[in-house]
């Protein structure tokens, strides 16, 4: 067997910009001839996903995955939106989203490495698995997830309730992603909010009220503190159908529809290339 050195892998990699382990095992294969070793990667693919890996991938899709007991959402880029459209790629997210039913949060990158170089080979441009996150619900629910702007945008959330799951459940938690993916809330509840947020809201607030005593500008400011928790918190925010019932009024209501309390344990909001 020829001696495969360090030098001799270096310099396959500079040709190929393919990862070390694979180079000196294709120099291996090969007997240490390096045109036939740069053949052996090309024929895998991986040629052509390292060199292409150098370029741009900021259109793409986001899927999503589930069956109301675990969900899942990845985002999978390419580098344009003509690639996004192709019915092939498509198909492949979507495949990728189930794989990602049994995968740990951001670990795409490398569970989906071969699927992606070969895809990369079929379709001739550079694709990203970028990320991936899976919730499991905890007791009864519902985990629900929605997909718009053609693959643009995800969101999933995670009801829980006290019964098993019914159709004001699965009501609830399609309305509950319709309402993240326009209203774009920042966290779920106030205690979520960074402390330096807060400060910075509340010097901001106060800035903009003068002449006034200091008892009055602190009811003020404290006022728009309330108006800036409306707006980036989910259970805070006007429902997207009835904006004058908030989110946490609508889960009550429906729970008392439904003879049971419903509670958002957590959501995602996912904007393509963010």
């Amino acid at each position: 067997m020829a001696d495969i050195t360090a030098a001799m892998v270096q310099e396959l990699r500079e040709a190929t910009n393919v990862g070390m382990m694979e180079c000196k095992r294709a120099l291996v294969e090969a007997g240490g001839d390096k045109d036939k070793a740069i053949r052996l990667l090309r024929e895998r693919g991986m040629a052509i996903a390292a060199k292409k890996a150098t370029r741009a991938a900021n259109q793409g899709l986001i899927a999503a995955a589930g069956d109301g007991k675990t969900g899942a959402l990845i985002e999978i880029n390419s580098e344009t939106d003509f690639v996004a459209k192709n019915e092939n790629f498509q198909a492949f997210v979507k495949a990728m989203a189930q794989k990602s039913l049994g995968m740990a949060d951001n670990t795409i990158t490398e569970v989906t490495k071969a699927e992606m170089a070969a895809k990369i080979a079929e379709i001739g441009e550079n694709l990203v698995a970028k990320r991936n996150i899976r919730y499991t619900l905890q007791g009864n629910g519902l985990v629900a997830t929605y997909i718009h702007l053609n693959g643009k945008l995800g969101v999933m959330v995670e009801l829980g309730c006290g019964k098993e799951a019914g159709p004001v459940v699965q009501e609830l938690a399609k309305d509950l992603t319709l309402h993240i993916a326009a209203c774009s809330p920042k966290y779920l509840v106030r205690s979520e909010v960074p402390a330096d947020i807060v400060l910075a809201e509340r010097e901001i607030a106060a800035k903009q009220v003068t002449g006034k005593p200091a008892n009055i500008v602190e009811k003020i400011v404290d006022g728009k503190i309330g108006k800036f928790f409306s707006q980036v918190c989910l259970v805070e925010q006007g429902f997207v159908k009835d904006p004058d019932v908030s989110v946490t009024k609508l889960l009550e209501a429906k729970g008392k529809e439904a003879g049971d309390t419903f509670t958002i344990h957590r959501f995602v909001r996912w904007q393509l290339g963010e």
